[in-house]
């Protein structure tokens, strides 16, 4: 019988109080019993609404069967058919603005918790299974991957189930990219992402660390050795500031190098040889995923009090509303329609070897309001004239964006790239504007979603496969 409950199951977490001083996941996952009550709320459609909401189209409606029937390693196959990055995708893709967001039972109630099943399912392969994947035929063509984020292993992934030889070249000392060095522990445990990147070498994926291409080696010298398709996926790893006054002060981060030296040098640990400011006043500038991220790491390194400042109001707020509440129940507080204008530093000019010297005191801000629609659609934000004034603080971390950085499109001759240094591609392919030449991700679009880059990810290994057959 159907479950006809208009509420989702909800996830079970940690208490807010205790998780906001600790690294470890914050989400505890469904149990078995909660998992098929859930999932008895699906109504199996026969359109398949929510499978036209995923960017990579997992058949929902089947593995949410295979769930009813008690299959859970069934219904990870037919997840895995799809994505290369299960246990991923259940912890941070946006399912209330994608799959769920077609579900018929949304209409009426909630959605069915999509993406809370496949974690679970993932869940349950990753504990219950140690069997390798069986390694595929090997067709004889070699493609590189540049990044190791979610576009580059999905890519990687799907090749690799061909037949391909893939090798992926990361620039860093782990593969995984933003699953790593962007997304926090407790929200997404790094032994998850080891886990699917070793998936993935056990279907035959190379992956090779510390190389720097565009500098380690160009993307010409890799068709030179041999590979026969490059697909960049180097993500966005450029950040933006606000070109206001005092952002060179110390104390003063981009949310890039504030959540790396966290997630991938593991900066929170006592033992960490990482240097980072453990600050007791915060603020974040900006209102997205990477905010939420930059402003609750903080909290859990220490800081006493930590602010989100965002220009706009709650409404306009591009974060995830998930997200969102978990930073309010930890007791971050948010400072909406404000603006930062300067940043304060500590100044001696009696004594320049005065240690305070340099160091960030304090934030000015003006209040704004709400005027009329911009041109992406959002209510443009206007300063309230002498409302200007000081926050307290003694760090700042700005979050208001990233950019693809311009290494690769400077070394690689014939590049299209547009004003914002994005990648031009084929949308229906990812074909760059050379021959055998690929991209996808953040590297093309700017900073956007895992699963988004995954889509592109998977749409130009189809292509590549296509063209290569073709030779």
């Amino acid at each position: 019988m159907p479950n006809m409950s208009l509420k989702k199951n909800p996830m079970p977490v940690q208490d807010p109080v205790e998780r906001g001083r600790n690294f470890k996941e914050v989400a505890l996952g469904y149990d078995e019993a909660t998992a098929l009550d859930e999932a008895a709320r699906c109504l199996n459609c026969k359109n398949m609404p929510c499978v036209s909401g995923c960017p990579v189209n997992v058949h929902i409606p089947e593995f949410i069967a295979r769930v009813r029937e008690l299959d859970f390693e069934g219904a990870y196959q037919v997840i895995n058919k799809s994505s290369s990055l299960p246990a991923v995708c259940g912890r941070v893709c946006p399912q209330e603005t994608q799959c769920e967001s077609k579900c018929v039972r949304g209409i009426k109630g909630e959605a069915v918790g999509i993406g809370r099943l496949e974690r679970f399912v993932a869940d349950w392969h990753n504990s219950h299974c140690t069997e390798a994947p069986k390694l595929p035929e090997q067709n004889g063509h070699k493609v590189a991957i540049v990044g190791s984020g979610p576009s580059g292993l999905t890519c990687a992934g799907d090749l690799a189930k061909l037949g391909y030889k893939v090798t992926v070249f990361e620039a860093l000392h782990l593969a995984g990219g933003v699953l790593v060095y962007g997304i926090p522990e407790f929200r997404l445990p790094k032994s998850i992402v080891q886990k699917e990147v070793d998936t993935l070498k056990a279907l035959g994926v190379d992956v090779e660390t510390n190389v720097v291409i565009g500098k380690t080696l160009t993307v010409d010298e890799l068709f030179e050795m041999g590979y026969e398709a490059v697909f960049i996926g180097s993500g966005a790893g450029l950040p933006r500031f606000m070109n206001i006054p005092g952002e060179s002060l110390k104390g003063v981060y981009s949310a890039n190098e504030f959540l790396t030296r966290s997630n991938l040098m593991k900066a929170y640990k006592s033992d960490s040889t990482t240097p980072i400011m453990h600050a007791k006043k915060v603020a974040v500038v900006g209102g997205g995923n990477v905010a939420m991220d930059a402003a609750r790491t903080a909290l859990r390194m220490g800081a006493e009090k930590v602010y989100i400042v965002y220009r706009r109001s709650l409404e306009e707020l591009p974060a995830r509303k998930e997200e969102v509440e978990h930073a309010m129940e930890e007791g971050i507080e948010f400072k909406l329609l404000n603006n930062p204008t300067r940043i304060i530093g500590f100044e001696n000019p009696d004594d320049r070897r005065d240690p305070r010297n340099g160091f960030v005191t304090g934030m000015e801000c003006i209040r704004m309001e709400l005027g009329e629609p911009d041109a992406s659609g959002r209510r443009s934000p206007v300063e309230v004239p002498g409302s200007e004034f000081v926050l307290d603080v003694d760090c700042v971390i700005i979050a208001i964006g990233t950019s693809p950085n311009p290494l690769i499109k400077s070394t690689t001759e014939g590049l299209e790239v547009n004003r914002k240094g994005g990648i031009v591609v084929e949308e229906a392919t990812g074909l760059t504007s050379r021959e055998g030449v690929y991209a996808g991700g953040d590297a093309v679009t700017g900073a956007a979603t895992v699963i988004l880059a995954m889509g592109a990810g998977k749409t130009a290994a189809k292509a590549i496969d296509e063209y290569l057959s073709a030779k």
